[in-house]
């Protein structure tokens, strides 16, 4: 099933989505259609400038929605909060698909865009999607932000006609607010207030991070260019015993060096060789909890010779080194 879009201001995608099924909406939720599948989409506005749409369920197709730029600027901030225990496709260009899949998908589940760059999300079928879209105009995020001195990328946010795409990982705290709202019983009369504040602190624990980002003039970015950077991420992630090239990933990417390290940077908020080591350290901690590998087994699956260096390096990143931490 696939379901398309203009990601203008005042598209209810909710309305839309239930007149593409041919269903009824009911005080703000879409139960799905039990030929479709099962679960609901629920919708809460808290007043015409910042609203959340809940999705949860379980569909007997595939589901790809493609959301269409809209050519006004960035009239809105779009928040995505991917939690999902299944890979999820997203792209920016119809004809490619990144992946994301366990061991990456927790780095990059929160997408803050505007609303000028065209997407493509791949939901699998016969899997639960579990995933919440914030949608708030820049001057109401302003007010709620009410930051003196903002950073360069708050600036971005919450400025008029930019351009922007950032990703930020997924924390236990997040996940756990998250998993608050998708429970909460609507039935209760306080119940709208509840969320609506719940949101306020989601939003917070999002911008709160990238706050702390480093402040650096913002280089806009397009469709193409997201796209291209999904699938350097994805090559980086894909063989972590290598250390990435810069001038082969900058070949891939069809871009100059200087520009993918910006691009790349400004995105993910971090170096490209930083971005690197901590996936490849996400990804031996995976392996020494879940994996029942030795230290040795890890770091040398890793591309790690010398194995001091691969103790020195994880213990740097989580506190303990990898024997202590596989034993714990």
């Amino acid at each position: 099933m696939v379901f398309s879009f203009s990601a203008t201001p005042d598209f209810d995608f909710i309305t839309q989505f239930a007149r593409h099924i041919q269903a009824t909406l009911h005080a703000g939720v879409l139960e799905m259609p039990e030929q479709l599948g099962q679960g609901y989409i629920r919708k809460l506005a808290f007043g015409p400038d910042f609203k959340i749409t809940l999705h949860h369920y379980l569909l007997r197709e595939e589901l790809v929605i493609n959301r269409k730029a809209s050519e006004l600027g960035n009239e809105l901030i779009t928040v995505f909060f991917y939690n999902n225990e299944q890979p999820l496709g997203i792209a920016y260009d119809d004809n490619s698909q990144v992946l994301f899949s366990r061991h990456d998908d927790s780095e990059a589940a929160i997408q803050v865009t505007s609303n000028d760059l065209s997407s493509t999300i791949r939901f699998p079928a016969h899997q639960y999607i579990h995933y919440v879209v914030v949608a708030i105009k820049p001057a109401r995020l302003k007010e709620l932000l009410a930051v003196s001195n903002p950073n360069s990328v708050l600036q971005t946010i919450t400025g008029s006609g930019n351009s922007f795409l950032f990703f930020e990982r997924m924390a236990a705290e997040t996940s756990l607010l998250l998993q608050k709202i998708t429970a909460v019983d609507m039935t209760d009369n306080l119940s709208s207030f509840y969320v609506q504040n719940k949101v306020q602190e989601l939003l917070y624990l999002v911008f709160h991070k990238l706050s702390l980002r480093e402040s650096a003039a913002h280089q806009p970015i397009n469709s193409a260019d997201a796209d291209r950077l999904l699938h350097i991420r994805k090559a980086i992630l894909r063989e972590l015993s290598v250390p990435p090239v810069l001038r082969e990933l900058a070949q891939r990417a069809a871009m100059s060096e200087t520009k993918l390290k910006q691009l790349f940077k400004q995105t993910f908020g971090a170096t490209i060789y930083t971005y690197y080591q901590q996936a490849r350290m996400a990804e031996a901690a995976f392996l020494l909890k879940h994996g029942r590998h030795s230290v040795a087994q890890v770091g040398y699956e890793l591309g790690f010779s010398n194995l001091s260096h691969f103790s020195r390096l994880f213990e740097k990143h989580y506190g303990q080194n990898p024997k202590k931490f596989s034993a714990s």
